[in-house]
């Protein structure tokens, strides 16, 4: 233990812990209001919505700080955003018991898919360039809010991105601090705060019962266990690939549908590995070093458990924050992972039809037979991979002519 703490004090850094505290305030201002939106369509007490965040919070931060030191990898968990948009169209035909019955189950199963090796094998069948393509559709949206933010802020909009040049320019390492600073001193000076009543007080989870049901099995549990898989774990790994780490998924997604398991009893839905917001943590602008960029995923951690341990009174203090600050501080820090996705997904010449049909599969947020974007981009992208590289499956065309 005394040899790991010193090597955390020796290798932590101002940038990478702005990148993990990042990560965490997107999530906190962006999936966390679907929170919100679940428990105002539950009518559930002020009390266990906390407890939500509590559970979420605390799942996202144990395997977060565990993997990342364990791996020498930025590994950031979250909890999955597509799941939690579920829970709106089920409340309340389904009850908040029915709910945490239906995490155990997808939690066990995504436990078995992983502890079984099977994602590993399904990951190695991607080619860099479609995995590129897709992250880069992912993120692409991000971009474009961060410009339509200036149709209501417009003056403290474009003041945020004249000071990203700047800083990009002159000072790099630490373009993401100036860049907050920037947005929240123009937000308090304009008045543009919003009003919270704030008070400090460490949340306590309440224990919810599960309760099975067919209903919540089939209309949560298995569009959970689909999406986390799609949609969460399955980009979260390509970003790691695409950015030199070959951590295996497995040990990921056990440690993961653990958490899941021992928050779902307090409402927190299925942690899985962060997509989005480990962009953040796992590029140039966390640390020059690629092996010192963990320190990002474990700073990501010990903010999620303060999040968690003070959820009623931190989530106020993120409430503050207007939103066009926050899509236009997300669409900033992600123009470099953007940028570096585009440029992979295009670098082949070989795949850079079926990465950019990937690209426009993915950014287009279509839902066919109720599965993401996501998880159609990869699809529809590996068919034309596979047609359009594949020569030998059409051996006898050429000769014919």
């Amino acid at each position: 233990m005394a040899t790991v703490i010193q090597t955390l004090k020796e290798d932590w850094s101002v940038s990478a812990s702005v990148a993990g505290f990042l990560a965490v305030l997107i999530s906190y201002a962006g999936p966390l209001i679907i929170f919100f939106q679940a428990a105002q369509a539950a009518q559930v007490p002020d009390a266990m919505v906390a407890s939500w965040i509590w559970g979420v919070s605390i799942g996202a931060a144990v395997p977060g700080i565990y993997l990342s030191i364990k791996y020498k990898t930025p590994i950031v968990t979250a909890w999955s955003a597509p799941g939690t948009a579920l829970l709106i169209t089920l409340f309340p035909q389904i009850s908040i018991n029915e709910a945490v019955a239906a995490y155990i189950i997808s939690a066990i199963a995504i436990f078995i898919v992983g502890a079984t090796g099977y994602f590993d094998k399904i990951l190695r069948w991607i080619p860099n360039g479609i995995a590129a393509g897709m992250m880069a559709g992912i993120l692409f949206q991000f971009g474009l809010e961060l410009f339509k933010a200036t149709d209501t802020m417009p003056f403290i909009v474009f003041s945020m991105l004249a000071c990203y040049l700047f800083a990009k320019r002159l000072s790099p390492r630490y373009t993401m601090i100036w860049v907050l600073l920037c947005g929240v001193i123009l937000s308090a000076w304009f008045g543009k705060m919003n009003p919270v009543n704030f008070n400090v007080a460490i949340t306590v989870p309440t224990l919810i019962s599960p309760e099975w049901s067919w209903n919540s099995t089939f209309n949560l549990a298995i569009p959970l266990i689909l999406v986390s898989l799609t949609g969460q774990f399955l980009p979260g790994m390509a970003i790691l690939k695409l950015n030199g780490y070959e951590t295996p998924a497995k040990p990921i997604i056990v440690v993961s549908s653990i958490a899941s398991l021992a928050v779902a009893c307090v409402g927190g839905i299925t942690i899985v590995l962060a997509a989005i917001t480990a962009a953040l943590c796992t590029g140039k602008d966390a640390h020059e070093l690629k092996e010192k960029r963990y320190i990002a995923g474990v700073a990501n951690g010990i903010f999620y458990l303060f999040g968690g341990l003070f959820s009623g009174s931190i989530v106020m203090v993120f409430s503050l924050l207007p939103k066009e600050l926050i899509a236009a501080l997300a669409g900033l820090a992600l123009i470099g992972a953007i940028s570096a996705n585009i440029t992979t997904a295009m670098k082949d010449d070989g795949q850079r039809d079926s990465a950019l049909i990937t690209f426009l599969a993915t950014a287009s947020g279509m839902h066919f037979l109720g599965l993401s974007s996501v998880f159609w981009g990869i699809v529809i992208g590996m068919i034309a991979h596979y047609v359009l590289t594949k020569k030998r499956l059409l051996p006898s065309l050429g000769k014919q002519d």
